[in-house]
């Protein structure tokens, strides 16, 4: 009997739900393929920000790591938060040992609600030791500023040049998501051994965007298990996660910014309290 292939995501863990593990483990779920987690730290966080994190040592992430990928069969891992600058190099270090397929690396430095989740000497440990080994690093604006060194990019210029920079740091492909612009559009840009190539969703008017980064990265690496062309598999995640921010504009999840909606395309479930239905 063959193995089912799994989707391995590296992150931190938001106890609100939204976010983090929690978020990737839904995409997964929601995406039909298997999801298993390697937890990088706890954060003390809702909805209206993160108030802690508790970075998990750098011996024991490894030690969850390398328990799931020689055992599962891993063919896709998302990289998301990782606390300290210990957990990357040894992290770095078992994943050369104990390569996967395909990685994308989402440097989470800073979340949703602004607040700054990672030191610098972490930001530069992720620049040298996982750019290297990311099939794609998927940076929002502020994010592939601080990691290309450069300028927030503020037009599809200058993020075709933040996403070159990033792979002239050692990744196969950059995409620099546009979530954080303005405009009627939210804007990807991509650049891979093929060149530019630009992603295109109409922007939803909500707030409730709380884990669109972690649930857009995890959605690439999910399909790219299926497996199909990278770019097929940021369309896929594209649509995916507008759907996502679409059925969650009208809803409510703690007093903050609401999560999406991570099972939006399935049916049925409890009605919102107060509904008539």
């Amino acid at each position: 009997m063959a193995k089912r292939p799994a989707m391995l995501s590296i992150a931190g863990s938001d106890p609100s739900g939204g976010a983090g593990i929690q978020a990737d483990l839904k995409t997964a779920t929601a995406l039909k393929v298997y999801g298993a987690a390697v937890i990088t730290s706890l954060t003390a966080q809702n909805t209206r920000g993160v108030t802690g994190i508790l970075p998990i040592p750098a011996e024991f992430v490894v030690q969850q790591y390398e328990e799931v990928v020689t055992d599962l069969d891993v063919e896709a891992v998302k990289i998301g938060m990782l606390g300290t600058a210990e957990v990357v190099v040894a992290l770095a270090e078992s994943m050369r040992r104990h390569p996967v397929r395909d990685v994308v690396l989402d440097p989470v430095m800073v979340a949703t609600s602004g607040d700054r989740l990672v030191p610098t000497d972490t930001v530069d440990a992720i620049r040298e030791h996982l750019l290297p080994l990311a099939t794609v690093v998927t940076p929002n604006l502020p994010e592939a500023a601080v990691l290309a060194g450069v300028d927030e990019p503020g037009d599809r210029d200058s993020m075709i040049e933040a996403a070159t920079a990033l792979r002239d740091l050692g990744a196969q492909a950059a995409l620099v998501k546009g979530g954080h612009g303005s405009g009627a559009s939210a804007i990807d840009i991509l650049v891979d051994a093929e060149g530019p190539a630009m992603f295109v969703a109409d922007r939803v008017e909500t707030a409730n965007t709380h884990g669109t980064g972690c649930t857009l990265s995890s959605a690439v690496a999910t399909y790219l298990i299926y497996p199909m062309p990278l770019r097929d598999a940021i369309h896929g995640a594209k649509r995916y996660v507008s759907g996502a921010i679409e059925s969650a504009a009208s809803w409510t999840v703690g007093e903050g910014r609401s999560p999406v909606n991570h099972l939006w395309e399935l049916e049925g479930g409890l009605p919102p309290r107060g509904s008539n239905d």
